[in-house]
Protein backbone atom coordinates (compact mmCIF):
# COMPACT_ATOMS: atom_id res chain seq x y z
CA UNK A 1 0.00 0.00 0.00
CA UNK A 2 1.31 3.04 -1.46
CA UNK A 3 1.96 5.81 2.02
CA UNK A 4 -1.05 8.32 0.17
CA UNK A 5 -3.37 5.45 0.51
CA UNK A 6 -2.39 4.59 4.07
CA UNK A 7 -2.99 8.23 4.52
CA UNK A 8 -6.19 8.60 3.47
CA UNK A 9 -7.39 5.25 5.54
CA UNK A 10 -6.14 6.78 8.66
CA UNK A 11 -7.70 9.94 8.27
CA UNK A 12 -10.94 7.94 7.63
CA UNK A 13 -10.55 5.65 10.50
CA UNK A 14 -10.11 8.47 13.16
CA UNK A 15 -12.82 10.31 11.38
CA UNK A 16 -15.19 6.86 11.75
CA UNK A 17 -13.99 6.92 15.86
CA UNK A 18 -14.63 10.39 16.47
CA UNK A 19 -18.43 10.06 15.21
CA UNK A 20 -19.01 6.40 16.98
CA UNK A 21 -17.61 8.59 20.40
CA UNK A 22 -19.70 11.70 19.25
CA UNK A 23 -22.91 9.49 19.19
CA UNK A 24 -22.25 7.48 21.83
CA UNK A 25 -22.14 10.91 23.87
CA UNK A 26 -25.06 12.13 22.53
CA UNK A 27 -26.98 8.62 23.01
CA UNK A 28 -25.98 8.82 26.73
CA UNK A 29 -26.82 11.98 27.76
CA UNK A 30 -30.05 11.91 26.17
CA UNK A 31 -31.09 8.26 27.97
CA UNK A 32 -30.56 10.87 31.26
CA UNK A 33 -33.24 12.75 30.23
CA UNK A 34 -35.93 10.37 29.07
CA UNK A 35 -39.78 10.53 30.97
CA UNK A 36 -41.04 6.93 30.32
CA UNK A 37 -44.31 6.43 31.70
CA UNK A 38 -45.32 3.61 34.02
CA UNK A 39 -48.76 3.09 35.33
CA UNK A 40 -49.48 2.28 39.04
CA UNK A 41 -49.56 -1.99 38.33
CA UNK A 42 -45.88 -1.21 36.40
CA UNK A 43 -44.87 0.32 39.37
CA UNK A 44 -46.29 -2.16 41.82
CA UNK A 45 -44.72 -5.12 39.88
CA UNK A 46 -40.79 -3.03 40.68
CA UNK A 47 -41.25 -2.59 36.51
CA UNK A 48 -40.27 1.44 37.13
CA UNK A 49 -36.33 2.19 37.94
CA UNK A 50 -35.84 3.86 41.91
CA UNK A 51 -34.19 7.13 42.05
CA UNK A 52 -34.76 8.23 38.19
CA UNK A 53 -37.53 10.55 37.08
CA UNK A 54 -40.63 9.05 35.24
CA UNK A 55 -43.84 10.08 34.55
CA UNK A 56 -46.82 7.81 36.46
CA UNK A 57 -50.53 8.32 35.40
CA UNK A 58 -54.22 7.12 36.62
CA UNK A 59 -56.98 8.28 38.71
CA UNK A 60 -57.20 10.45 41.57
CA UNK A 61 -58.52 8.19 44.37
CA UNK A 62 -61.57 9.84 46.18
CA UNK A 63 -60.65 10.69 49.69
CA UNK A 64 -56.92 10.32 49.31
CA UNK A 65 -56.26 14.14 48.79
CA UNK A 66 -54.49 15.32 51.76
CA UNK A 67 -53.12 18.72 52.37
CA UNK A 68 -51.07 20.45 54.68
CA UNK A 69 -52.29 23.17 56.73
CA UNK A 70 -48.83 24.97 57.59
CA UNK A 71 -47.27 24.65 53.99
CA UNK A 72 -48.14 23.23 49.89
CA UNK A 73 -47.53 19.74 50.73
CA UNK A 74 -50.02 17.30 49.48
CA UNK A 75 -50.47 13.80 49.43
CA UNK A 76 -52.99 11.70 47.14
CA UNK A 77 -53.25 8.06 45.59
CA UNK A 78 -52.99 7.97 41.75
CA UNK A 79 -54.92 4.35 41.17
CA UNK A 80 -55.51 2.48 37.71
CA UNK A 81 -58.16 0.53 40.26
CA UNK A 82 -55.90 -2.40 40.37
CA UNK A 83 -53.34 -0.95 41.55
CA UNK A 84 -52.49 2.54 43.98
CA UNK A 85 -49.45 4.56 44.02
CA UNK A 86 -49.34 7.35 46.57
CA UNK A 87 -48.04 10.36 45.03
CA UNK A 88 -46.17 13.35 47.38
CA UNK A 89 -45.87 16.99 46.03
CA UNK A 90 -44.79 20.37 47.08
CA UNK A 91 -46.27 23.26 45.43
CA UNK A 92 -49.51 24.43 43.87
CA UNK A 93 -51.71 22.21 42.16
CA UNK A 94 -53.18 22.69 38.48
CA UNK A 95 -56.95 24.87 38.80
CA UNK A 96 -58.32 21.21 37.15
CA UNK A 97 -56.62 18.69 39.64
CA UNK A 98 -59.24 17.15 41.93
CA UNK A 99 -60.78 13.98 43.04
CA UNK A 100 -61.88 11.38 40.31
CA UNK A 101 -59.38 12.80 37.34
CA UNK A 102 -57.17 12.05 35.64
CA UNK A 103 -53.53 13.00 36.59
CA UNK A 104 -49.88 12.42 34.94
CA UNK A 105 -47.15 12.83 37.84
CA UNK A 106 -43.41 13.68 37.33
CA UNK A 107 -40.93 12.74 39.77
CA UNK A 108 -39.00 10.12 41.03
CA UNK A 109 -39.80 6.52 43.25
CA UNK A 110 -38.48 6.86 46.87
CA UNK A 111 -39.57 3.06 47.01
CA UNK A 112 -42.07 1.19 45.50
CA UNK A 113 -45.01 2.89 46.46
CA UNK A 114 -44.66 6.61 46.67
CA UNK A 115 -43.65 9.11 44.08
CA UNK A 116 -42.42 12.12 45.02
CA UNK A 117 -43.42 14.83 42.65
CA UNK A 118 -41.95 17.51 40.86
CA UNK A 119 -44.71 18.26 38.30
CA UNK A 120 -48.38 17.27 38.60
CA UNK A 121 -50.57 17.61 35.00
CA UNK A 122 -53.94 17.52 35.40
CA UNK A 123 -56.71 16.63 32.59
CA UNK A 124 -57.76 19.50 30.90
CA UNK A 125 -61.64 18.91 30.29
CA UNK A 126 -64.05 15.85 30.80
CA UNK A 127 -63.73 14.46 27.79
CA UNK A 128 -59.56 14.14 27.34
CA UNK A 129 -57.40 11.82 29.10
CA UNK A 130 -53.79 11.31 28.29
CA UNK A 131 -52.75 8.15 25.72
CA UNK A 132 -50.77 6.57 28.34
CA UNK A 133 -53.14 6.53 31.18
CA UNK A 134 -56.39 5.69 28.82
CA UNK A 135 -53.84 2.70 27.20
CA UNK A 136 -52.90 1.53 31.16
CA UNK A 137 -56.16 1.57 32.61
CA UNK A 138 -58.03 0.28 29.71
CA UNK A 139 -60.37 -2.60 30.79
CA UNK A 140 -60.25 -1.52 34.64
CA UNK A 141 -62.46 0.77 35.27
CA UNK A 142 -66.20 1.82 34.45
CA UNK A 143 -66.49 2.10 30.79
CA UNK A 144 -69.03 5.34 31.66
CA UNK A 145 -65.84 6.90 32.71
CA UNK A 146 -63.82 6.17 29.60
CA UNK A 147 -66.31 7.99 27.83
Amino acid sequence: MNPKRKQRLMILLGLATLAAIAVGLVLYSLSSNINLFFSPEQIAKGEAPLERQIRAGGMVKEGSVQRDKESLDVSFVVTDYANDLEVRYSGILPDLFREGQGVVVVGKLEDSQILRAAQVLAKHDENYMPPEVAEAMKGKMPTETLE
